[in-house]
């Protein structure tokens, strides 16, 4: 299969764009993409998924163990002519020393050929230099080619591709020009999310036609062609052929932080997701269980505030024993209170804390967690190791002593440095975000306790009949 990742030689080099707009454009000319991301991300995937037109995938060297990251691969590559990867950071960061979570330990586990997005601000000779660094550092890594972006002009375009054919045999498969309306607008957390940007796709289309027509089309296609032969697209693994509980989901402007593999996992576990909207939706949908993922409540804190039927109606089926699990943005929705730059808005007040937003990052990275005997979800002895990454800028304060928490925090922060994933009644919320294709097989333990709650509750509904009769 045709597959390449596309990388920088550091963060904020624009690859996002260029990927975006590579996407676009070939899409645009009828070639079936499916979009990777390297990392733990929500926001740039939502991107990719617009451009591509299919569901972009996570892939993660840290918390996927490499058949799992395989699979995932070839599983998400289904349907597609050519499989593109965005990388994270740079093509040798990552958390190890020995770069075995890299960027480049991805594109030599899954033989991509690597295209190196260069922004070239200030650069002219001394681009030759930098790649050939890159070629010499791992050679095992084959540099397909280089994009040159925020190019000046022609004349700067024409120096940087001297120095590159003099000096190096890395071909060059594109030069963007500097231009504004390439710009994304970006908050603490990344870009802004495709929610909450009203002419998405078309901003999507613009980028597509503005860098499509900058780039090799064609030469980008053949280098993704060279790729060695293997990791051909794979059926994915049986799924469930039908659902039994109805778990009620959060999606709409302040909340769209999911990972479509995880939801795919709810449902081949027997779940049935039904949408509900917190801004504009007064009551929650018929459900046998609740799930707020993470996103950008406190940029909607007033909007959230004014639907007080919806924040009664979810603290009221919490209080009620409702099965739910919330994390980050739908730990925040579930506080008290929201408070962020000099404001504070009234939330569904489920969980007795308040959420404060910070300038700085309090949980940033990768996290390791213990179970605890208050995990109610079943399959989870004491002590479990679960994975997952977390980032938040917010903390929950004012929460009474003595609260129950389903993990021990032994990497990372979540909500107090040394617990995540507090527990009030039915619901356990965190700041950790969960991955099933991380082994926690979390997706499918929730829906597993939706249902032994939901078959509970039918059961004392039956004892309170016949004790009435």
């Amino acid at each position: 299969m045709e597959r390449l990742l596309v990388s920088a030689p550091h963060r904020s080099s624009g690859k996002t764009t260029v990927t975006l707009g590579l996407c676009g454009a070939l899409a645009a000319q009828g070639t079936r993409v499916q979009a990777f991301k390297k990392g733990p991300d929500y926001i740039d995937p939502m991107w990719l998924a617009r451009a591509s037109g299919r569901p972009c995938f996570n892939l993660d060297p840290y918390l996927m163990a490499d058949e799992a990251l395989v699979r995932q691969f070839r599983e998400g590559a289904i349907g597609a002519d050519m499989a593109v990867v965005e990388g994270n950071m740079g093509l040798h960061d990552g958390t190890a020393l020995d770069g075995s979570n890299s960027n480049a330990a991805l594109a030599r586990r899954l033989q991509l050929p690597v295209v190196l997005v260069v922004d070239a601000r200030g650069m002219t000779r001394g681009i030759a230099p930098l790649l050939l660094g890159f070629q010499a550092f791992e050679r095992d890594i084959r540099m397909a080619g280089v994009i040159l972006n925020r190019v000046g002009g022609p004349r700067h375009e024409s120096k940087l591709r001297a120095a590159i054919e003099c000096y190096t045999d890395i071909p060059v498969l594109g030069a963007v020009a500097q231009d504004g309306r390439l710009a994304m607008d970006e908050r603490h957390l990344g870009l802004v999310t495709c929610p909450e940007v009203a002419d998405a796709q078309e901003r999507v289309r613009e980028i597509g036609r503005i860098v499509g027509a900058q780039l090799d089309l064609a030469a980008i296609r053949r280098a993704a062609a060279s790729a060695a032969p293997g990791f051909e697209p794979r059926d994915p693994s049986p799924r469930s052929q039908g659902s039994d509980v109805r778990i009620a989901i959060a999606r709409d402007r302040a909340f769209s932080f999911y990972y479509p593999d995880d939801l795919a996992a709810l449902e081949a576990a027997g779940a049935q997701l039904v949408g509900f909207d917190t801004l504009r939706d007064t009551r929650l949908p018929d459900c046998d269980g609740l799930f707020i993922g993470g996103g950008f409540p406190e940029t909607c804190m007033e909007e959230l505030e004014a639907n007080v039927a919806m924040r009664t109606a979810v603290r009221e089926a919490i209080e009620d024993g409702l099965p739910a699990y919330a994390e980050c943005g739908g730990l925040m929705y579930l506080a008290r209170s929201i408070s962020w730059q000099g404001r504070r808005a009234g939330m569904a007040g489920a969980i007795p804390g308040d959420a404060v937003m910070h300038p700085r990052p309090i949980g940033r990275g990768y996290v390791h967690l213990e179970s605890t005997p208050h995990m109610p979800w079943p399959g989870a002895c004491e002590g479990t190791r679960v994975l997952g990454h977390e980032f938040h800028h917010s903390s929950l304060e004012n929460l009474p002593a003595a609260q129950r928490f389903a993990w021990r925090v032994t990497r990372g922060h979540g909500i107090d440095g040394q617990h995540d994933g507090l527990r009030v009644r039915n619901l356990v919320a965190s700041y950790t975000h969960l991955r099933s294709v991380a082994g926690s097989g979390w997706a499918g333990r929730f829906v597993a306790f939706v249902r032994a709650c939901r078959e509970s509750r039918r059961a004392a509904q039956v004892s309170a009949l016949l004790l009435g009769a």
